[in-house]
Formats: structure tokens, C-alpha cells, sequence
């Protein structure tokens, strides 16, 4: 089966052909990153412009690259949700119409759901049932896996995601946009027991997170040293800071497969591409006797091979999505139940 899969959730405008679920032809990726640089943060009209711009010449790229045309395509794959909406319709609305022209049936994909399945498209997989950590810029869940397209909610972020936080700690100190890799290379010459950031647990079982509050220690200590001309060391900072959201990731992500008897635990989204916490959870893993999965660097990222992916999953259930579906903004996956990804 030849699927088509597009990908435009936030800012990145991404499309990638995939044949029978294991075999990815082509993955071309437009990234903003310097339209929305200048603004400290991701813009919505701004990139809803720009994948107005961008959707065509991408998947004429992707389909180019890997050697086909749409009359080869046996289904297509697009991100409906979550994410910003006027970012998705481009997306979506595409879809749409190379459905409706060429007769070919489509599949409304869940961001996170892309994100969870991704390892699948590594040599090394994960079997089922497995706990799986997402970490990006909008997500900081923790999931139960049973299958490719059953998957329960354990624990999700109450405030600031790991990705936000990062952002956001870059923005406080001055750091170019976006934050999180900035930061990650600065802590590397770091001491991350320099300055003892808050970790918040919250209740003892508690699977949530929480890094608001880390996020205000941190512009607290800029404040108070920059209000005393008092010198601070910002890879220290960026060591610490980026340690305290490690730890809390690291063991919430295990505390889950504890709870749940289950030994194998995978790590995708942006944040994964992080290298203390992809270190961490390794170590960790092999001291607990747990196997840990995740996806390569450039699969971390935003991209439409993982949606490419859900959508094989989602048609070989005989599942198609309808025209006059619409886009939503906030994922059912992190509803309070058990979800099956149907459509």
C-alpha cells in the first residue's frame, strides 16, 4: 500500500510517501523556524500563510523524490488535530481536494498518535502493550500503548509542556528562538547541580506534569541576580534547568511502566531529540531492566512519515475519513478514557 502522508500542525509543512508501512521512499521537511524567529515564538497567521506558500512544492518534492505520482497512491494520510487550527486546514484542505478530485480515500491523523507510533519506523521496535513518553513544544503525555490504534492516556502536563518550557527559559535569557536546542547545547558546559530548580511531583502516583512553576523559579533567579548587577553563570543555568525537566520525564516515564508491569518504554516528540534526556532515560532504563525505544533525530521532529504511518494503521482497520470532516485543535486521545483511534 502507497500512502501519502502531510503534515501541517504547526509550523513545519511536511509531506512523505510511505510503502507498506516499513518502507519511507521520501520525508521533505519546510521548517519557519526564521519567519518566526524574530517574534520569540511560533505566530499563527504567519504560519498559516506560509503553508499556504509551502504545501504544494512539498509534496511535489516528496512524490518527485520518491518516484511516483498521485495515480500510484492507494490512500492518503494528513494531520487533523491537534495543533493550530488555521495551520491544519492547509493541510487538511489539500487533502481534501486531491481526495475528491483523484478518488483517492484519506485518513485524518492524531498528531500524538504519529508522534507514539514513530519508533515503527525504526529497525528496532517496540512490542505491545508499551508505556510511552511524548515530549515536544505542545505535549508532555504519558500513554499506555495496546496497539497501533488502541492507546490510554495515563498522565498529561497541567500547565507549560517540557518543549514550552524550554522556549520559554530560552526567551528569559535572551537565546535565539527556538530555545530548547540552545539551551541543550549551553548545559553541556554546565554544572547541572549548580542551582537547585524545583522538580514538581505532585501527588506520590501522580503521572501529570507540571513545569510552570519551574519556568517562574528560573525568571525569578535572572530577576533578582540582574536587579543586584550580580554575575550568573547561564550554562549553569541552562545545566540545571535542563536537568530538573529531565529527572521529572525520566521517572514519571518509569513510574508508569512500574504501575503497569510493562518493561518497555518508548520516547518521541521534539524534546526526544533532546540528548541529557535521550542519555537519562537509557541509563535509567538499563538500571531498572527496561527496555526504551525511540525514534532517530530527524523523526523526533514534526514530520509526515509518522503520519504516513498512522494512516497505514488506520486503513489497514478499514478506517476512512470524510469530506466534510473539520480540524480540531485539542486531541480526544488526552480525554480522561480509553481511546481507540477510530475514525
Amino acid at each position: 500500500m502507497l500512502i501519502l502522508g502531510i503534515e501541517s500542525s504547526c509550523d513545519e509543512t511536511a509531506a512523505a510517501v510511505l510503502r507498506d508501512g516499513n518502507t519511507l521512499l521520501s520525508n521533505v521537511i519546510n521548517s519557519q523556524v526564521a519567519v518566526h524567529s524574530p517574534y520569540g515564538g511560533v505566530v499563527p497567521e504567519l504560519a498559516s500563510r506560509k503553508h499556504l506558500e509551502n504545501i504544494y512544492p512539498v509534496v511535489d518534492a516528496a512524490l518527485t523524490q520518491a518516484g511516483v505520482t498521485l495515480d500510484d497512491l492507494d490512500g492518503l494520510a494528513v494531520t487533523q488535530g491537534p495543533g493550530l487550527v488555521g495551520s491544519l486546514l492547509v493541510g487538511l484542505s489539500f487533502t481534501k481536494a486531491i481526495s475528491a478530485v483523484k478518488g483517492i480515500p484519506y485518513v485524518g491523523v492524531d498528531h500524538i498518535v504519529g508522534h507514539l507510533l514513530s519508533p515503527f519506523l525504526e529497525k528496532e521496535q517496540p512490542n505491545f502493550p508499551y508505556i510511552a513518553l511524548v515530549a515536544s513544544g505542545g505535549h508532555s503525555s504519558i500513554f499506555l500503548v495496546n496497539s497501533h490504534t488502541a492507546i490510554q492516556p495515563l498522565g498529561r502536563t497541567r500547565d507549560d509542556a517540557a518543549g514550552e518550557a524550554f522556549d520559554k527559559v530560552g526567551k528569559i535569557l535572551g537565546l535565539e528562538y527556538p530555545g530548547g536546542p540552545v539551551i541543550s547545547r549551553l548545559a553541556e558546559g554546565g554544572n547541572p547541580a549548580a542551582i537547585p530548580f524545583p522538580r514538581a511531583w505532585l501527588a506520590p502516583n501522580s503521572l501529570d506534569f507540571s513545569f510552570s512553576g519551574l519556568k517562574t523559579s528560573v525568571a525569578n533567579y535572572v530577576s533578582q541576580h540582574q536587579q543586584k548587577n550580580a554575575p550568573f553563570s547561564i550554562p549553569d543555568l541552562c545545566a540545571s534547568f535542563q536537568e530538573a525537566v529531565v529527572e521529572v520525564l525520566c521517572k514519571k516515564v518509569l513510574k508508569a511502566a512500574q504501575m503497569y508491569q510493562i518493561s518497555t518504554v518508548t520516547l518521541a516528540g521534539g524534546v526526544a531529540a533532546n540528548s541529557r534526556l535521550r542519555t537519562a532515560l537509557l541509563n535509567l532504563g538499563a538500571e531498572r531492566k527496561i527496555e526504551i525505544f525511540m525514534p532517530s533525530l530527524e523523526l523526533c521532529t514534526d514530520n509526515a512519515a509518522m503520519i504516513a504511518l498512522a494512516g497505514f494503521y488506520y486503513f489497514s482497520e478499514k478506517s476512512t475519513t470524510s469530506l466534510d470532516t473539520d480540524a480540531y485543535s485539542r486531541s480526544p486521545l488526552l480525554s480522561p478514557w480509553s481511546v481507540s483511534m477510530h475514525n
